[in-house]
């Protein structure tokens, strides 16, 4: 079966088990009924297409079929689809590149069959380079790697690969030595990019990541690593957005044997690991990508013009294909089986979801005007495969999460597939991160307005599990000023220059927005390596366009442990905030409940998790009794102060000052109390024992 093709007007009928479930926490969508089920019947439909050829369970094995596979006996198997192809052939260094054929066995596919040699050994030697030879039905001949390679190496930089037949002895493979660790109930996410973790001017290995990075995280209270460009890629400065090679672990930064070391060495610290996948849109190079693997624009991709993401150079998958789904799902299985890791990222979704992103995507992604995802816009094709994708993963690794980047506005993105939604466990979610951008960028601190900063974050507040950030890689971009840099600028870090007002500026408010975005409007909290720790420069990878400059290709960790600079005290904060995270909890609690928002004064206090968060962002002034509402009666004492002079504070706050709540109805809480509230700064309150016995574990 090549493709599926299904009637729209019978998929509209289909069942939706738990449609109500929907529809209770989003009634506004009832009117978009028909959509739903129609892309729950392509869904459904595919899945029972895949069921009776041959299982859902096989078809999603797929790199065990396809491309060039030792088998047990010795044997190596290769298997290709290759729809234009009249003749295929393999050659290689182990047969001094002699073209050995390839038999066509039906549905574009083609197979060959090597013997062992002689004493029983695999007859391709471990590393030796691969090349698959085709003549086209169009009487091309072109040479490809095949889109199953599971190694490719790079010769020359941000040039062609060379397809190299992975197949270490067994006293070369890597033995994993951790069991899997149990799946968090709540995400603190340390993104990251291995080629620009390490202090000098180069790309930065698997091996220098597991040593010297993993402790970093570890140490730093973070539970989850989400990792960039790890799947193959030739052009270094897409960020690996443009993916060459589907089932190849970078080889720049080393082999598929470091890369399973640097994931088991993450479970043994208790640490989940993500990866970043493109399933939208793929590299336009055709001598080692997919594009024109078969000669033509077509194969894995759609034919013509929808085929092409023209604003990003891309090209485009059809869902439509049998083939182009197995390829796809078996790649996530691939990396969840042989390297073991936890989840995915799905990057670029709107290229999936909109017949036309350029038009759509870009300017509906972050609209909650629910009518912009349901109608012709939309692929349904896309819609059911991330169904079927997200419904295949949890089925085989209930412990397996998935996120959603890039169109936070759809609703039931992040809805169980029986409910009609796509299945996602996490939204990534920019609010926070543009509503500073807006706050720090267009007003002056004593515009900032209270209600629009609850306003903006309260938008996406309903059943969808969010991931927050005040930024993320993408605002470590060239071109775009991070959050330390619009913040700090030059001002003086090192301890022996006095302390400006732009200084104590730029850290209180760098403090104060991440324990606020921590706390008040997710599920997880994303931070890009570096950033916990103010790390001043912005990220641009080497190009030509910069001469191969990796000047801001690297993280200068130096700066966080060096005790006569102030990067220490942010540092210092974010490790302090994810450990009381780690012992509160509130990414998992129910959502934070507004009890106080005063524009005059510049405070907003709010209570989560049975902790009471309070902020004065005003530039100047403090409130020596300050009335705040809480709802629980009892005494308070501060469990972690922005202006801890630990954290580069002032420590106005005495530590050990104990609050007493009374019995007094207030803005709509039946308590009260009155604090000291020094000005441009955040606290956490909790009842006196909670604290007494948190600080007393040594946590």
């Amino acid at each position: 079966m090549e493709s599926t093709s299904f009637n729209n007007q019978e998929m509209k009928q289909w069942g939706v088990p738990s449609i109500e479930n929907l529809f209770r926490d989003y009634p506004q969508l009832r009117m978009h009924e028909a959509d739903i089920r129609t892309r729950y019947g392509m869904f459904e439909k595919t899945k029972m297409a895949i069921e009776r050829e041959e299982g859902l369970d096989r078809f999603t094995h797929g790199y065990k079929d396809f491309g060039v596979v030792m088998m047990e006996d010795g044997r190596v198997r290769c298997m290709e689809w290759i729809p234009n192809a009249r003749a295929v052939y393999l050659k290689g260094e182990f047969d001094n590149w002699n073209l050995i054929p390839y038999r066509e066995v039906g549905f574009g596919k083609w197979e060959l069959f090597i013997p062992a040699n002689r004493d029983g050994s695999c007859p391709v030697e471990h590393c030796s380079e691969l090349k698959i030879v085709i003549e086209t039905k169009d009487n091309q001949t072109i040479e490809r790697i095949s889109p199953w390679a599971k190694y490719v190496v790079q010769c020359d930089h941000n040039k062609g690969f060379k397809w190299k037949f992975w197949n270490p002895p067994s006293s070369q493979r890597f033995q994993i030595t951790h069991t899997r660790p149990r799946k968090p109930d709540r995400l603190r996410i340390y993104e990251a990019h291995i080629g620009i973790a390490s202090e000098r001017c180069e790309i930065s290995t698997y091996r220098y990541f597991t040593s010297n990075i993993l402790p970093h995280i570890r140490d730093q209270g973070y539970n989850s690593l989400l990792l960039m460009a790890v799947v193959e890629h030739s052009y270094y400065p897409s960020w690996g957005y443009q993916v060459t090679n589907y089932f190849s672990a970078s080889s720049r930064y080393g082999t598929p044997e470091e890369f399973k070391e640097l994931v088991d060495t993450a479970h043994g610290m208790g640490i989940y690991v993500m990866l970043d996948v493109m399933h939208g849109e793929a590299s336009k190079n055709v001598l080692d990508g997919l594009n024109m693997f078969d000669g033509t624009d077509a194969c894995y991709f759609n034919d013509g013009p929808h085929g092409f993401n023209n604003q990003h150079d891309t090209r485009v998958f059809d869902y439509k294909k049998w083939e182009t789904l197995r390829f796809l799902m078996s790649q996530l299985r691939y990396y969840v089986n042989e390297f073991r890791v936890d989840g995915f990222r799905f990057n670029g979704l709107s290229t999936m979801i909109f017949h036309e992103p350029s038009k759509y995507g870009w300017s509906f992604s972050q609209t909650r005007d629910y009518q912009h995802y349901f109608g012709r816009q939309m692929r349904t094709d896309g819609l059911a495969y991330l169904m079927l994708m997200n419904d295949m993963l949890h089925n085989f690794y209930p412990n397996l999460i998935t996120i959603a980047e890039d169109v936070q506005g759809m609703p039931a993105l992040s809805r169980p597939v029986r409910e009609g939604g796509l299945g996602f466990d996490y939204i990534l979610c920019k609010d926070a991160a543009n509503v500073w951008a807006k706050l720090f960028n267009e007003m002056r601190d004593e515009e900032w307005d209270m209600h629009f900063i609850q306003q903006m974050l309260e938008e996406n507040r309903n059943a969808d599990k969010k991931i927050v950030f005040t930024e993320s890689h993408e605002q470590n971009e060239v071109g775009r000023m991070t959050l330390s840099r619009k913040l700090i600028g030059d001002s003086p870090m090192s301890e022996s220059q006095q302390m400006t007002p732009q200084l104590d500026r730029g850290l209180s408010l760098y403090k104060m927005s991440r324990l606020f975005t921590h706390a008040f409007a997710g599920q997880g909290f994303l931070n890009f390596i570096g950033n916990e720790f103010g790390h001043p420069d912005w990220v641009e990878l080497p190009s030509p366009s910069n001469n191969d400059n990796y000047q801001f290709a690297r993280r200068q960790f130096h700066l966080a442990d060096n005790q006569q600079m102030r990067y220490k005290y942010l540092n210092r904060f974010d490790r302090a905030v994810n450990k009381t995270e780690e012992r509160f909890g509130w990414l998992k609690s129910n959502q934070a409940v507004v009890t106080r928002t005063h524009e005059g004064d510049k405070v907003m206090v709010f209570e989560r998790a049975g902790l009471v968060f309070v902020f004065n962002f005003h530039p100047t002034k403090s409130y020596p009794d300050y009335k705040i509402p809480v709802r629980q009666c009892g005494s308070y004492k501060i469990l972690f102060d922005t202006d801890d002079n630990c954290f580069g504070g002032h420590s106005r706050n005495q530590a050990n000052v104990e609050f007493h709540s009374k019995n007094e109805h207030f803005e709509n809480s039946p308590n009260s109390m009155m604090i000291y509230l020094p000005s441009r700064s955040g606290m956490v309150l909790a009842q006196s024992n909670f604290v007494d016995e948190y600080k007393h574990s040594g946590d």
